[in-house]
């Protein structure tokens, strides 16, 4: 079955409701029965996968590429960062690519806020996701308004402005 290949960007600042967002938006997409995978931006390299004496932490202490494979998944431990066309050329079938961060890809972007109102993100940004502590009208026009509280809202202009691949 030929499979959707839709990449979008989710961007916003700390705990401005990205994550949540992104996972209210992969289950519903998941339960309509598509294919759904998800890139984390970790621009400060905290994120951390293998714990300490776990052999997959041994193997990577030696600076290899390591990948786990399990019955039911692959993790992959690569010591060098990926560009957004390998990573689509290693999930390979997917529906929906789901971005979270990585400001600089030019890709079909949403960004969230809560609170505040960021303009450093107008300017690669498509649409912004708020919900009723950010006053809209302080959105510029040319940037599509959602509610951040309504991840079909957000699905439906995913399926009209994500980028095919």
């Amino acid at each position: 079955m030929n499979k959707k290949r839709l990449i979008v960007a989710f961007s916003g600042p700390s705990n401005s409701g990205k994550t949540t967002a992104i996972v209210k938006v992969s289950n519903i997409l998941q339960d309509q029965g598509f294919k759904v995978c998800i890139v984390k931006h970790d621009p400060k390299d905290k994120a951390n996968f293998d714990r300490e004496g776990k052999d997959s932490f041994k193997f990577s202490q030696t600076g290899a590429d390591v990948v786990v494979v399990s019955p039911n998944k692959t993790t992959i431990f690569k010591k060098s960062t990926s560009t957004i066309d390998e990573l689509i050329n290693l999930f390979e079938d997917f529906d929906y690519l789901l971005v979270e961060g990585l400001k600089t890809l030019q890709l079909p972007r949403i960004s969230i806020f809560r609170d505040r109102l960021d303009e450093s993100y107008f300017g690669v940004t498509n649409a912004i996701a708020c919900d009723e502590t950010i006053n809209k009208n302080d959105i510029p026009d040319n940037i599509e308004k959602l509610d951040l509280n309504s991840p079909e809202e957000l699905i439906q202009w995913i399926n009209k402005n994500a980028k095919r691949v």
